[in-house]
């Protein structure tokens, strides 16, 4: 019976890449000059060091471009609580979603369900097994997905026959 996944994944080596290109952006523009402020990941968390409120704002922007241009969708980033640091500095972290969670899981079984498609969706994990038994309910049933509103990037993998 032919089948597909539906994951949210980001990869960590564009992400790395991304961050790389904004700290040398930085690094060269002039509002920036003399400014202590950084980038930084680690094991999917992204640490923001920024002088003020208003850098702290503009890295933001240099950081989502520099993400979209690898192909990272702004929606895989979760923006925590900016936090003061030493003097007037700000500090905040940046999670990188991966995987879809339990109640968005939820919600796209059940807008799958209410849709009436001739097919079977299971949980498993991080991700979501649609099985079906012709290829063109399943792609159906991707059509209607990208159609639905969610924030988070979906991909669709390891369509078989």
């Amino acid at each position: 019976m032919p089948s597909f996944d539906i994951v949210s994944e980001v990869d960590l080596t564009e992400a790395d890449n991304a961050i790389q290109n904004v700290m040398r952006e930085i690094g060269t523009r002039y509002d920036f000059k003399g400014s202590k402020s950084t980038l930084e990941i680690k094991e999917g968390v992204i640490t923001i060091n920024a002088d003020d409120d208003l850098k702290l704002k503009q890295m933001h922007e240099l950081l989502q471009g520099h993400m979209q241009r690898r192909g990272i969708a702004p929606g895989s980033l979760d923006y925590q609580k900016v936090e003061p640091a030493a003097g007037q500095s700000v500090r905040q972290l940046v999670k990188i979603k991966e995987g879809i969670d339990k109640e968005l899981a939820k919600e796209i079984v059940k807008s799958v369900k209410e849709a009436k498609f001739k097919v079977q969706v299971s949980i498993q994990g991080d991700e979501l097994r649609v099985t079906g038994k012709k290829r063109d309910d399943l792609q159906e049933v991707i059509a209607f997905v990208k159609g639905l509103k969610n924030e988070q990037p979906l991909q669709f993998k390891n369509f078989r026959d």
